[in-house]
């Protein structure tokens, strides 16, 4: 259903959609967001290149079977054309220890017949504090 939803919408959209099926642990909906293409690729922290649906699928339901992740995407940096967006944000998330900790998430997406769907995850554990956007208002 959430795919749907976002049928016409903005790669931006899917991105939402995305992380709210993470943090509601709804892998048919997070899997509706993937390009039909075989040839999608997620990469997970520390972990293998994954390639195909049926990796992809297995190694989120893995994931995601005791609960939603709690990421959170934040400072946002977009590369665009009609065809293709590809997006790096921040994942703030909770580690083990209980401590805030980060990540940093490439998300590709391509415009298909369907609409906006994703190719493309990669996330890699970033090192030290959560980076300041430069970009950012600083209210005093």
């Amino acid at each position: 259903m959430a795919a749907r939803k976002h049928q016409n919408g903005s790669a931006a959209e899917v991105e939402a959609a995305f992380y709210d099926a993470l943090n509601r642990a709804d892998l048919e909906a997070l899997m509706a967001l993937w390009a039909d293409d075989e040839e999608i690729v997620c990469v997970h922290p520390g972990g293998p290149r994954l390639i195909g649906h049926r990796a992809i699928r297995e190694s989120w339901s893995a994931l995601l079977e005791h609960g939603g992740l709690q990421i959170r995407p934040s400072q946002l940096h977009e590369t665009h054309n009609l065809m293709s967006s590809v997006h790096t944000v921040i994942e703030g998330v909770t580690a083990a220890s209980g401590e805030p900790a980060h990540l940093i998430a490439t998300n590709v997406y391509v415009k298909t017949p369907k609409g906006w769907r994703i190719v493309l995850h990669h996330v890699s554990v970033a090192p030290g504090p959560v980076p300041v956007d430069p970009r950012a208002q600083i209210l005093h």
